[in-house]
């Protein structure tokens, strides 16, 4: 099933562009989780709704709301309540960090704000105390951190520095992702998906048959899907580097028509096959992508 396309209405929807000015990943994540859970908790419409599961004792950072203080009027210790989404899992976003993730019509490249979401999917998992980690990759694998709770200044690190330069391709990198990453979790891949849907299907379907639940970011740049160019000009192919002349006008429609083919066929084939798909353009509020990871997680509980 797709991801259900739903928002609430308590949660701050932040400006990827206004978040660009926060050089701190840290900080950045910290704002949008922060503001997300507390329009979460305020929403009259959750999204979800989690089963209990058991307790834990309370830590300094945790939410004083999942205070259980029926228990503490008996044991005179806090603890906090944890639900179904809350048990340890291992978590790992795999980000595509080739060529063509370089561009940006505005001031927020895809990978800058590939990387903003990474920043935020870790860190609010990681307050959720899933162990996170992170596969950086284009042809190959750039860089691997494996699932650990102890992790996330080091992915922290790796996205500050994180540039697009290589060529890029799914299969080789996912054959190898799926051999390391080992025992079942919950894998994110983020990518603009520049390659033939039913390639992008076989490699991803590798996480799939591990047993991983596996939800899709498909990240485009606005101009991407609605080529508002006006002028006569040329094109480069990000990762070819070849210059191809093109007149806008003469082209948009067939243009806009091929790349609405080529993202529903994507969400298609992934949906078809249980992986969840969700399409993002660079301006979309990033916690809009946290509510829609949510969603699936309840709904992977709900399953299992």
């Amino acid at each position: 099933m797709g991801v259900a396309r739903a928002s609430h209405s308590g949660a701050r929807f932040l400006d990827p562009a206004v978040l660009a000015r926060i050089s701190n990943l840290e900080l950045l994540a910290r704002t949008v989780v922060d503001g997300f859970l507390n329009g979460l908790h305020r929403s009259p419409y959750l999204g979800f709704s989690l089963e209990f599961a058991e307790h834990r004792q309370y830590m300094p950072g945790d939410d004083i709301r999942r205070i259980d203080w029926k228990l503490f009027g008996r044991s005179d210790r806090h603890y906090i309540k944890l639900f179904e989404a809350d048990t340890n899992a291992n978590f790992s976003v795999l980000l595509d960090v080739s060529a063509s993730m370089s561009y940006g019509s505005h001031e927020v490249s895809k990978l800058d704000y590939a990387r903003y979401l990474t920043a935020c999917l870790t860190f609010f998992s990681n307050r959720q105390r899933d162990r996170v980690g992170l596969v950086t990759f284009d042809h190959d694998i750039v860089e691997y951190v494996p699932p650990s709770m102890k992790h996330m200044d080091t992915i922290l690190h790796l996205l500050h520095r994180a540039s697009a330069g290589r060529a890029g391709s799914l299969r080789e990198p996912l054959v190898k992702i799926t051999e390391l990453l080992g025992r079942k979790g919950i894998v994110v891949i983020i990518s603009d998906f520049y390659e033939h849907p039913d390639e992008i299907l076989s490699s991803i379907s590798l996480l799939r048959g591990r047993g991983h639940d596996v939800i899709v970011f498909h990240v485009l740049d606005p101009a991407e899907l609605s080529f508002p160019f006006e002028d006569s000009s040329s094109f480069e192919d990000l990762e070819t580097r070849e210059q191809i002349p093109v007149i806008p006008n003469r082209l948009r429609d067939d243009y806009k028509r091929l790349v609405s083919e080529h993202v529903e066929s994507v969400e298609h084939r992934l949906t078809e096959n249980r992986i969840d798909y969700v399409l993002l353009d660079t301006s979309k509020p990033l916690d809009l992508a946290l509510f829609q990871y949510l969603l699936a997680r309840e709904r992977w509980t709900r399953k299992r």
